[in-house]
């Protein structure tokens, strides 16, 4: 996660950063899980990730990356960040459904995703945005 650029100070960044180490703990729990063959408690660790993944992922689209995707600059890579949401929802989905195997590549998709947004878009639009856009995602974003 990112600890250099002082972009956790921003409350949205703060929050989604800090929801992130949440998604990246609960995806552990899974996996442990999912490899020993637990099916209940895979089930039990599917839901739990589930529900940090839905208001984490609304909160960035409706919030941060709709304001972001107002500048042309950043529209391709949000739109990129979002098809990985929905890549994430499906290998979750996929492991809902059994395939306990696939649970490496989505632990593995999460992080390059996670990494993506910490590392690249956080502090960019840190840097990008201003006090009004702030404002404007933090009353769009859940």
């Amino acid at each position: 996660m990112c600890s250099y650029c002082g972009c956790r100070a921003i409350t949205m960044i703060g929050r989604l950063s800090t929801e992130h180490v949440e998604i990246i703990n609960a995806t552990g729990a899974l996996r442990r899980v999912a490899l020993d063959g637990d099916g209940d408690a895979t089930a039990a660790a599917v839901e739990e990730l589930a529900l940090l993944l839905d208001p984490h992922t609304t909160g960035e689209e409706q919030g941060l990356f709709a304001e972001l995707r107002l500048n042309q600059e950043f529209a391709a890579h949000v739109d990129a960040l979002c098809a990985e949401h929905r890549e994430i929802d499906a290998r979750l989905a996929r492991v809902a459904r059994g395939d306990h195997a696939g649970v490496d590549a989505l632990e593995n998709l999460l992080r390059r995703h996670i990494d993506k947004e910490e590392n690249g878009i956080f502090p960019a639009a840190a840097v990008e945005l201003d006090g009004a856009a702030w404002d404007r995602i933090q009353q769009r974003a859940p």
